[in-house]
């Protein structure tokens, strides 16, 4: 029987909900590009709970003592003597999300010998050394798709928060003020405006399709070239290269995976190519961006917005300066962790154990490492290398 730590984010402040603001939420069965949402044989919760949270267990205690294995869950995950470290040591497996992530580095590989699979509750793996995972003989999967769609309706309302300047408007309300000058001194109109995606994959083509009604010009920058009939559909200008995307366009969002090949890609140097006053929007991974050079590029004007809700290490420090600079619209990153989206990605952690324990195979677009080497979508999307370095810092939000 396996060990299963499960890794998970705290309970509201206020205690697990008795209730929600809704009954209910709508049931998904197919995603845009025809992918079956996930497929468990059976779901031990309700449609709409919050399951993300450590009194959640993403469903799976039900379903995992019924068929005699041991399952951890704990939100202690960073640090010395953490609950994590602790009990590594006979773990089969591993379960975090990207919004409160388990960082697998090479050192806890070495003291977990029995650890065989590390499922990314949601997408994005590069909490984990995917190098340590291939040496290792790890297997490692994601929801993949589960919430894309989640975080692509957080850009379109990031980029409509900035550019509106939404956030310091409210704040007038708050301070009961009706300072109308204020407010829009900052505020201008997306119409006209020209907005790229660093990557058009799953999320990156949903925010452009999400913001074509508000009449702007789309671009985007891929290494997996879109089909023609998709460039002419949205009337899509490409870019091989961040410089020329950058030197276009108003509005820049990045959604592409954290690998070695893209950590701090936007840094001093290449802000250097964005308009002045551009608007940048990261809810992908907060390693995207060099931390001191998107506050430099703020104080400056170089940006006249920056908002995402992605961070490095997660959870951010308490001083961590993202926190601090001027025209920010962060959030924690919530982006892909709604309640619709966590009953779609517990539902496909449920089927990927299921596969497992019964020696089928998991879905390709689920799988990340396999067999000593990136598989499926993650030879799509990854890198081999490793993006967990300076995660150690993560400690210091308890402090």
């Amino acid at each position: 029987m396996a060990k299963i730590i499960c890794v998970l984010y705290d309970d509201p402040v206020d205690g697990y909900p008795t209730s929600y603001a809704r009954d209910g939420i709508p049931e998904i069965l197919k995603y845009p590009d025809g992918q079956t949402a996930p497929t468990p044989k059976a779901m031990d919760f309700k449609p709409g709970e919050l399951l993300g949270s450590v009194s959640g267990e993403l469903g799976l205690r039900k379903f995992l003592e019924a068929e005699g294995h041991t399952l951890v869950v704990t939100s202690d995950k960073d640090g010395e003597n953490s609950t994590l470290d602790q009990e590594l040591f006979d773990a089969e497996i591993v379960i975090s999300q990207p919004f409160w992530p388990a960082y697998m580095t090479a050192e806890r590989f070495a003291r977990a010998p029995k650890l065989k699979l590390i499922i990314t509750a949601g997408i994005g793996s590069d909490h984990t050394d995917l190098q340590a995972a291939m040496e290792h003989g790890v297997t490692v999967a994601e929801v993949t798709y589960s919430n894309s769609n989640s975080v692509a309706e957080h850009v379109a309302m990031m980029i409509l928060g900035l550019v509106r300047n939404y956030i310091p408007s409210y704040d007038w309300v708050i301070k009961e003020g009706w300072n109308i000058a204020d407010c829009v001194a900052r505020s201008y109109d997306v119409e006209g405006m020209h907005v790229g995606t660093v990557a058009a994959g799953r999320i990156g083509l949903r925010v452009l399709r999400l913001m074509k009604p508000f009449g702007l010009h789309l671009h985007y920058l891929d290494r997996h070239r879109l089909p023609e009939a998709i460039e002419q559909e949205l009337n899509l200008t490409y870019h091989d290269n961040l410089k020329s995307l950058t030197e276009a366009c108003d509005i820049v969002t990045l959604n592409c995976p954290l690998h070695p090949q893209t950590e701090h890609m936007v840094n001093a140097e290449t802000l250097k190519h964005f308009k002045r006053g551009a608007y940048l929007i990261n809810t992908a991974r907060g390693k995207l961006c060099d931390r001191d050079a998107i506050v430099s590029a703020l104080e400056s004007g170089q940006l006249a917005g920056y908002a995402g809700d992605v961070w490095f290490p997660q959870p951010a420090p308490r001083n961590h300066p993202w926190r601090t600079m001027p025209h920010h619209g962060m959030t924690p990153h919530i982006s892909g962790t709604s309640l619709s989206a966590q009953t779609r990605y517990a539902a496909g952690t449920r089927e990927i154990l299921e596969c497992y324990f019964s020696g089928q195979p998991i879905r390709q677009e689920y799988l990340i490492v396999e067999g000593g080497k990136l598989a499926g979508v993650g030879a799509h999307s990854y890198s081999p290398g490793n993006a967990t370095g300076g995660s150690e810092e993560a400690a210091r939000f308890k402090k």
